[in-house]
């Protein structure tokens, strides 16, 4: 249940007007009165005889006996109750009982026989409105301070006791939901979401792993925005807004919005905090101090192959780390999704981006982020997106579908961070984000785990035979369960590979495993897989036995092999270095 304490305003008709009314879109059904401050008042949607002034005339009584330079300004209180589309239907007695609660909880009306006036519209069967008169009957103005979180608090305990949908208490750090009317607005042009959220969503994916202001403004420019710059008398920037350029107002001029108002790590001050140093990293002049050189990123697939691992270092920190370089670790983390939505196949992009637009949530919380130590993710944000579109197959495919498999335990592990500090919302939000890229791997992983099915499958018995004694003896308790799934022929491909590679599979699959907790992994042969071609630089996707491809070539009338493209040799960062 969502109550919201819209803005003040000095007219009650006009309010009236409007709640009494079709609704913009002819949404008012038998608008009518549940509840009011004597239970007296008259209804002009069920009492024919009863109008709208009438109810003005009366809710506004105590206001007319003020002296003029008493009465205040901003007189009319509107609060509006909605509850979770998946509740039941309440009745006009449960509607009015809870008005009456709110007005109690927020100070209206608290219950001391002089509190202000007010009434309950209900209009539609999953939410009331709130109309009060901000004067009490004893001609002091009431005790409203900070009304929305305790109207928060009050819906909480509703919830509980009807057995209602149960909100996350939010903690202040959510960006600003769309108005109304900004919803309103953007069905009415056609827009898929509000201009205020489809600009938080642009300013994000600008800010992904830039370098610089330069590059912030720039990415800003490409991606069509109007950017407006606040300039102090001696050069400095202080700011900016941003809008569409088709979002205009009533004199067709554009709607900005500074980039505080879409989120608060959105102003100019805090996104300069992604390029600071951290203290102890800095030397006594206060110079920034040589970075190791990295291999040049050749590629999408190697963006990839870098940001996993970039991924993998992430989750440590956020398991063991202090607080606020873990917050640091998962605010970056939105950067990385952000780039990795922008840059992917068409047939992951639509969860990616979900994930990211959910994840949101969870990069924000009271505990402030210690930036800089998230250097290595935003790198990694920054090379996803140089390194340009990848495509939905061969390496690129592949090693997208890596990296999406360690973002979902990314998520799982903020989910985990966020529970135990209690920030309910933010561990919800990294939840639902996991639950997105759980789907985006289904459709990512399709092509690269059935090439290595394959290649399990065309294992010779007696090297069958060594992987499952294999399995067996290093994962007694998971091994029948492995087995069974469909991706184990991949984890005996693969584990076969890292042998030939050198490498002891024995060491492997006991490192691997013991990385991170598996119950959560729809596959646990799938993560297994990911992780030991990432810790081994084999391929993520290798070529397909030579038989194969002499098959196919012959039907397409060629007369000798020809290799799969593949960047596994290009992107393999043991060649970089």
């Amino acid at each position: 249940m969502i109550p919201r304490i819209h803005q003040q305003g000095s007219n009650t008709l006009g309010l009236l007007h409007y709640l009494y009314g079709k609704g913009t879109h002819e949404e008012h059904i038998d608008p009518h009165l549940v509840a009011s401050f004597d239970n007296m008042a008259p209804d002009p949607g069920r009492d024919p005889s009863a109008t709208k002034r009438h109810l003005q005339h009366l809710l506004d009584q105590p206001l007319s006996l003020l002296d003029a330079d008493r009465r205040p300004d901003q007189h009319v209180w509107h609060c509006s109750v909605r509850a979770a589309p998946d509740d039941p239907i309440l009745s006009d007695e449960q509607w009015g009982d809870i008005a009456r609660r709110m007005v109690a909880a927020t100070g209206i009306d608290p219950g001391d026989g002089a509190g202000c006036r007010w009434a309950a519209v209900r209009h539609a069967d999953d939410h009331i409105h709130i109309i009060a008169t901000l004067v009490r009957e004893d001609g002091r103005r009431p005790d409203h301070h900070r009304s929305g979180k305790r109207a928060q608090a009050k819906c909480r305990l509703i919830e509980k006791e009807l057995g209602l949908h149960r909100v996350a208490p939010g903690d202040g750090t959510a960006a600003k939901r769309a108005t109304s009317a900004e919803r309103h607005k953007a069905e009415r042009v056609g827009r898929e979401r509000p201009a205020r959220e489809e600009l938080r969503e642009t300013v994000r994916r600008a800010v992904a792993g830039a370098g610089s202001e330069g590059e912030f403004f720039d990415r800003l420019a490409a991606a069509g925005l109007l950017i407006r710059k606040r300039i102090a008398p001696s050069g400095d920037l202080l700011s900016y807004k941003v809008a569409l350029p088709d979002d205009r107002n009533g004199e067709n001029e554009p709607v900005y919005y500074a980039g505080s108002t879409l989120a608060p790590d959105l102003s100019l001050p805090r996104i300069r905090e992604r390029w600071t140093l951290p203290a102890e990293a800095a030397s006594a002049d206060g110079s920034r101090p040589e970075q190791p050189a990295l291999p040049d990123v050749t590629g999408p697939a190697f963006a990839r192959r870098r940001a996993t691992a970039a991924t993998w270092q992430a989750l440590l920190i956020i398991d063991n780390g202090d607080d606020g370089r873990a917050a640091a670790q998962i605010a970056a983390v939105g950067e990385v999704l952000d780039a990795l939505a922008k840059t992917s196949a068409a047939h992951t992009r639509t969860e990616l981006r979900e994930a990211a637009f959910v994840f949101e949530r969870a990069s924000r919380s009271h505990v402030r982020a210690v930036r800089g130590h998230d250097r290595a993710l935003r790198q990694a944000a920054r090379d996803l997106v140089h390194s340009g579109p990848a495509l939905g197959r061969g390496e690129d495919g592949a090693t997208t579908a890596m990296l999406i498999d360690m973002a979902f335990f990314l998520a799982i592990a903020a989910a985990n961070w966020h529970a135990r500090k209690h920030h309910a919302q933010q561990a919800a939000a990294a939840r639902q984000a996991a639950e997105h890229l759980r789907a985006a791997y289904q459709a990512a992983a399709g092509e690269s785990m059935a090439v290595l099915r394959q290649r399990g499958q065309r294992l010779a018995p007696r090297a069958r035979q060594r992987q499952a004694d294999l399995l067996h003896e290093v994962l007694p308790g998971l091994a029948a369960r492995v087995q069974a799934e469909p991706g184990w022929p991949a984890l005996a491909a693969t584990l076969d590979d890292a042998r030939r590679a050198g490498h002891d599979p024995a060491a492997l699959l006991t490192e691997a495993a013991g990385r991170r907790e598996l119950d959560t992994a729809t596959s646990i042969s799938d993560v297994l897989v990911w992780r030991l071609r990432r810790s081994t630089h084999l391929p993520a996707l290798p070529e397909p036995p030579h038989d194969t491809l002499a098959r196919g070539s012959r039907r397409q009338g060629s007369s000798a092999p020809r290799a799969l493209p593949t960047q596994g040799g290009l992107n393999d960062p043991s060649r970089q270095r």
